[in-house]
């Protein structure tokens, strides 16, 4: 076999190449571990908004994903016939938010429709008043004569205890909310009938000048040993009367009492339109009251009225007695209780009166969503038109502009089947306490709306309270306050007083007796035209 004999240049070329080429991929290497670490700044942290707008209006931005810091403007315009309310998911009533973004964010602009004016309320505290809800009222000269109603709270399902006697109000209640002073004086200085209805809880009630008519009610009756309707129509002289009270006199020279069946109603209202008084809606019940049925416990009887009742009422010298006029009955628009009814003003000039909402259906223990309208010739059912917000009795105050043709009504709190969360609306059929505050509006065609205003009770609050006018605002004859004569940019409406205050929206199934109260909170409402 032949040796392989390499020259000497070849083999120093061969390592030389080899060396070379070896430090290279080491300089390539320790130059690219170099690089790779200086100079090289972190990612940034990015946050998402998204922005949407509901029903009336537009925004600015849909938003987009930003640098942490990053401050974005982002503007909420309302629609023709809208007005913004606020942003859902920030705490904010500004239409124009400057954000800047620490976290991801939702917001949605809320925008209500319009209305010409807003409401304000301010709270009155008046020491040592009691509260009360589901009273009648009487003022004059700026004192207010309270009457009747509990001074308890949501009635409790245990028959045993429910609308029991200790929680009535058995005592004459003047209130001046100017001086913020109060005064009271018991009943018992009067017959047992009058003891009897006088501390009833849901009497049917109209102020005619100085007279305050009262009637039927529900409540313990001493002189039968049982709860019932009361059959009466009691008449009190209102100046008299408070002048007794805060004197300490006798009253009893300065009340009548008429009986007769047609009164035996609770839960009604009653109303004037001419000559004629109008008692609409209602029930009798006999007994005490149990959520599990009539045929449970001692048992009681409900009738609904399914009626309008009329009647006049006379005085002859210091003497008052009634006449029956026609009675109209409709046992599907006219069966309903302890809902709203008021005084209209009506598109071509007509007064009327109409029937709000109310409870319960026939076939579920729901409310009615429907209006009725009733005039001195008929009535009628609102068509086109449902009454989502506020269900139950609660403090209402009527308004007409003669100059726009429009009607508006105002309803303050109460119970409803429906109220607005987080920008929805939420259907509950338990029907819970809300803090809503709607306006009804009857436009110059005769359409009707409602409308939720941006302000709303402070607390779950307005069921079974009563709004009491100011004296010196120019009304209709119908006591409609005349919106055209309100000459200042803010006009003091009046006051809402006492009503059932609960600690949560749903009670009803949990209630003990502590989860609400009857309240002693006055407010002042006041009217700002926009």
């Amino acid at each position: 076999m032949k040796k392989l004999i390499y020259s000497l240049p070849f083999v120093i070329t061969v390592f030389l190449i080899i060396y070379n080429c070896t430090t290279e991929e080491e300089n390539t290497t320790s130059s690219t571990v170099q690089q790779s670490t200086p100079g090289l700044e972190p990612e940034s942290t990015q946050f998402n908004l998204t922005v949407t707008s509901g029903e009336g209006g537009s925004v600015s931005t849909e938003g987009g994903t930003y640098d942490e810091g990053t401050e974005v403007s982002v503007t909420a315009t309302p629609a023709e016939g809208y007005e913004f309310d606020r942003w859902i998911g920030i705490d904010s009533e500004t239409s124009t938010l400057n954000l800047t973004l620490n976290e991801n964010k939702e917001i949605m602009a809320y925008f209500i429709k319009y209305s010409p004016f807003s409401i304000e309320l301010e709270s009155i505290d008046i020491p040592g008043l009691v509260g009360v809800q589901s009273y009648a009222f009487g003022q004059y000269e700026n004192k207010w004569l309270v009457i009747g109603g509990r001074l308890d709270g949501l009635h409790q399902r245990q028959p045993s205890i429910s609308f029991s006697p200790s929680g009535n109000n058995r005592n004459f209640i003047v209130i001046d909310p100017i001086s913020k002073q109060v005064w009271s004086k018991s009943f018992d200085e009067l017959n047992i009938k009058l003891q009897d209805q006088l501390s009833s809880t849901n009497m049917e009630f109209y102020q005619e000048e100085d007279n305050l008519i009262l009637i039927g009610g529900y409540g313990y009756s001493e002189s039968i040993g049982n709860h019932t309707t009361f059959p009466y129509l009691t008449v009190i002289d209102i100046p008299k009367t408070i002048e007794a009270v805060i004197s300490k006199a006798k009253v009893e020279d300065y009340i009548q009492q008429l009986e007769d069946q047609m009164f035996q109603v609770t839960g009604g209202k009653l109303k004037k339109m001419g000559a004629e008084y109008y008692l609409l809606g209602g029930q009798k019940f006999i007994g005490r009251y149990n959520p599990m049925g009539p045929q449970n416990g001692q048992g009681f009887t409900q009738e609904y009225t399914n009626a309008i009742r009329k009647f006049k009422l006379e005085e002859n010298q210091g003497v008052f007695n009634f006449s029956k006029g026609e009675f109209i009955v409709d046992a599907e628009l006219f069966h309903r209780r302890d809902y709203n009814a008021e005084a209209q003003i009506l598109p071509n000039g007509n007064q009327a009166i109409t029937m709000f909402s109310g409870v319960f259906k026939k076939t579920e223990n729901l409310p009615f969503l429907n209006a009725v309208s009733i005039t001195d010739s008929g009535y009628d059912q609102e068509s086109n038109f449902s009454q989502y917000f506020n269900h139950y009795h609660c403090a209402v105050i009527p308004l007409y502009s003669e100059s726009k043709n429009e009607m508006n009504t105002l309803f303050f709190g109460g119970i409803a089947q429906f109220y607005e969360e987080g920008g929805k609306i939420i259907q509950d059929n338990n029907v819970p306490f809300v803090k809503t505050i709607t306006r009804v509006c009857r436009d110059a065609e005769g359409r009707m709306s409602e409308v939720r205003l941006k302000t709303k009770m402070e607390d779950f609050l307005g069921s079974g309270s009563e709004f009491i006018p100011n004296e010196n605002l120019k009304k209709y004859s119908n006591g409609v306050l005349d919106f055209d004569a309100f000459e200042t940019a803010t006009t003091d409406l009046g006051y809402i007083f006492g009503g059932i205050q609960s600690s949560d929206k749903n009670i009803f199934f949990i209630n003990t007796g502590s989860e609400s109260i009857a309240s002693s909170r006055i407010y002042k409402v006041l009217l700002h035209k926009k």
